[in-house]
Parts: structure tokens; C-alpha cells; sequence
């Protein structure tokens, strides 16, 4: 006597993962469009990086402010000091079409600093807006004053039923490079670490403009 064959749930994708995170998200915002900033949570997803030393990971979160705010917010590069973690300075150096290139300081614990230059493109199409970034080299710092890579981009949507609110992607791939003995907290702290502080940032920087 055959035994009926029971169906079995495939395991979750780091993508399909992603995707579920995102949608329990929408849901909330749509069942709870009036709630607090402070109740809206991040959820981090670590995504495979294969062939690569670095490690990528992606956030999304619910922020209570139209797309156009939080893509203005994330362009003023300057400002990025007053209110983004463990920056000390973002100075543009250059631009070109449709594109800025911004050298970052990062000032990490215990003395610790990183400088490197971002390439950021701006992409407004529709009624969302992306920006992208890649590592520009500098052949005038030392490999152990700067990074090995990094990419990324932030993506900004509008929450389902909810026009005042917008639904945040934060995707980062990053590659510290050498690290000192002792010192390998530095890997998480630029990757797994600062996402859920990098959106609670722009979060609080949204609700204070």
C-alpha cells in the first residue's frame, strides 16, 4: 500500500527571502499607515557572495517621508557628517553627467580611519528613485588607509496605501581589505553592523526636515 506523497516547502533563496521581508513590510504599512517613525523596523538580509572576499548585504525598512525627501536627503553629501555613523566627512571632488564623486572619511573606534572616493549616480524614473555607487581608486593612499571595494545603491519607493511614507532598499557590498590583527570587528561594523544604524540615521534625519 502506496503512502500519499505529503508536498514540501522548498527552502527560502536569500532573494526570495528578501522578497518576503519586503512584503511583510509593505503589509505593515499599509495596516498601519499612521504609526509612529519609531515603530517601523529594519530587516537584514545577507546575500551570497560568491568568488568575492567582501560580503553584501541588504536592508529595507519603512521611513514616514515621501521618495523626493529621502532622495534629496541622501544627495546632500556634505551633510552626511551631522548625521551618518562613524562619518567624519563627505566632500564632493568632482562631477560629470549625471554623476558626483564624493571622497569619504570614516572614523571608526580606537583610532581607526578610512578614506576612500565613491562614484554616486542619481536615477529619478517614475515615481522612484535610485542611487547607485562604485569605488573609485586613489593611487594616493596607502592599502591600509583605504578600502578594497565597495558598491551599493540606495533605492526609494512609494509604500503601498500609504503616500506619505516610502519603502527603503539599502543594498552594500564591501571589502575592507587589509585588516589589523585584532581588528577584524571593522568587517562587520562596514557591513552586517552599520545598515540598521544607517537607516535609523536617515530616518531621524527625515523626521527633523
Amino acid at each position: 500500500m502506496r503512502r500519499p506523497q505529503t508536498a514540501t516547502r522548498p527552502a527560502y533563496s536569500a532573494p526570495a527571502a528578501l522578497l518576503a521581508a519586503t512584503l511583510v513590510l509593505a503589509a505593515q504599512c499599509a495596516a498601519s499607515a499612521d504609526a509612529p517613525p519609531g515603530e517601523d523596523k529594519v530587516s537584514v538580509t545577507e546575500q551570497p557572495t560568491i568568488g568575492q572576499p567582501g560580503k553584501t548585504f541588504t536592508a529595507v525598512t519603512l521611513i514616514a517621508a515621501p521618495v523626493a525627501k529621502l532622495c534629496g536627503i541622501v544627495q546632500d553629501y556634505p551633510s552626511y557628517a551631522s548625521y551618518m555613523p562613524n562619518t567624519k566627512s563627505a566632500l564632493p571632488v568632482g562631477a560629470g553627467d549625471g554623476y558626483v564623486l564624493v571622497d569619504m572619511t570614516l572614523d571608526l573606534p580606537l583610532g581607526q580611519e578610512k578614506k576612500y572616493r565613491l562614484r554616486l549616480d542619481a536615477d529619478a524614473s517614475g515615481n522612484q528613485c535610485k542611487l547607485s555607487w562604485k569605488l573609485i581608486p586613489r593611487p594616493d593612499l596607502k592599502p591600509s588607509d583605504t578600502i578594497a571595494d565597495t558598491t551599493g545603491y540606495w533605492l526609494f519607493k512609494p509604500a503601498p496605501g500609504a503616500a506619505e511614507k516610502s519603502l527603503v532598499e539599502y543594498h552594500v557590498y564591501a571589502d575592507p581589505g587589509p585588516v589589523p590583527f585584532g581588528f577584524g570587528w571593522i568587517v562587520d561594523l562596514m557591513s552586517k553592523r552599520s545598515l540598521p544604524r544607517t537607516l535609523e540615521a536617515l530616518r531621524g534625519r527625515a523626521a527633523t526636515m
